[in-house]
């Protein structure tokens, strides 16, 4: 079997607000000094690619196009309702059903992002990634972002993965360290997630779109520091 191609594009929600700068700066400030847990800076991930990943594609030619026509073409209250149906049937234990109470009297038709503690994508001893993930207890984000990361994979633009989705926001990616004797260093991050349990990063960010992206984050000035390259996005 030919190895897959390496992906160009990502379809995301991305995370953004006052809260989530002041959060992101403080943990930088905290595990990048040298009497604290001395992450290498490069390390920690600016505000502006903070996002959560619905899928990545290798689009050419006119892939992209498609995939650009087909966000755009996404009608997410309708999706939105979808999962909120799908959501509320599968929830079958009273701390689901309760959370998907609160959800609609808080929200309404709405959907809002959490994120909270800190996971590692590898062993918390030995990892290159660390990431917030979001607080779903009722699983109504989760089943939105199958539900649109499901239309892409239908067209034919998306593979299909046989992993489940893993939604999180990374925070720390040892990979964009410069030093090439530190790139991909594993890092033990067991004390960095022990501190951050239970830390909230941000509440209750309202979800008001779904946007496609170029890979490789370009720098930009100000507060964001980095950002990626939006091809297109739908609004709710």
């Amino acid at each position: 079997m030919p190895p897959r191609p390496a992906p160009t594009h990502f379809v995301c929600i991305p995370l953004s607000g006052p809260q989530l700068a002041r959060t992101l700066s403080s943990f930088r400030a905290d595990v990048t000094d040298p009497n604290s847990f001395n992450v290498h800076p490069q390390a920690v991930r600016p505000l502006g690619t903070m996002h959560l990943t619905l899928g990545v594609m290798a689009l050419k030619g006119d892939a992209l196009g498609q995939a650009v026509d087909l966000l755009r073409g996404l009608k997410l209250r309708e999706i939105l309702d979808q999962a909120r149906a799908a959501s509320s049937v599968n929830s079958t234990n009273t701390a689901a059903a309760r959370a998907m109470m609160e959800e609609e009297s808080r929200g309404g038709p709405g959907l809002t992002v959490t994120l909270q503690g800190l996971g590692a994508m590898q062993a918390p001893s030995k990892t290159s990634v660390v990431y917030a993930p979001p607080l779903d207890p009722g699983g109504l984000l989760r089943r939105f972002c199958e539900l649109v990361r499901g239309r892409f994979q239908e067209a034919g633009v998306m593979a299909v993965e046989e992993r489940p989705l893993l939604l999180h926001a990374t925070v720390v990616n040892t990979i964009y360290i410069e030093d090439r004797r530190m790139k991909r260093a594993a890092m033990d991050a067991r004390d960095v997630m022990a501190k951050y349990d239970g830390h909230t990063w941000l509440e209750d960010m309202p979800v008001d779109r779904v946007a496609l992206c170029r890979m490789g984050a370009k720098k930009v000035e100000g507060e964001l520091g980095e950002a990626y390259e939006v091809e297109a996005e739908v609004e709710f």
